[in-house]
């Protein structure tokens, strides 16, 4: 994984396993990689790799069962992607709407982008 230095790299660790509970691809009730196993693939400090963990618990996306280690909480993937709508809300909406305003664009506009999304005519 290449890290980005905009962001600590604990968080954007914990942003990458998030996007496999979104995705699907770590279920309610799958063991979570521990901090070393996870500090190993990733070429990071382990308290790097549970700190990325904690913020899964804090988040509510993950819990810890002592002496076990971390799982994915259930309904985890709903709560992850309702804070990731709050911060789309709040972080990437305002700065959409600006530069449609800039550019002169609609919502009607953007709507039929939206929709022609993916396909050849856009």
């Amino acid at each position: 994984m290449r890290f980005s230095n905009e962001r600590p790299i604990f968080a954007q660790i914990a942003d990458m396993l998030e996007d496999e509970v979104v995705a699907g691809r770590l279920a309610a009730g799958e063991r979570l990689p521990s901090a070393r196993e996870l500090a190993a693939s990733l070429e990071v400090n382990p308290n790097t790799a549970a700190r990325a963990l904690q913020i899964l618990s804090e988040r509510g996306v993950a819990g810890a069962e002592r002496g076990t280690g971390y799982y994915v909480g259930d309904g985890a993937a709903e709560r992850a992607r309702e804070a990731r709508r709050q911060r789309f809300y709040a972080e990437s909406l305002p700065g959409l709407f600006k530069t449609m305003d800039e550019l002169g664009i609609g919502m009607a506009e953007l709507a039929a982008r939206y929709e022609a999304r993916g396909k050849d005519t856009i």
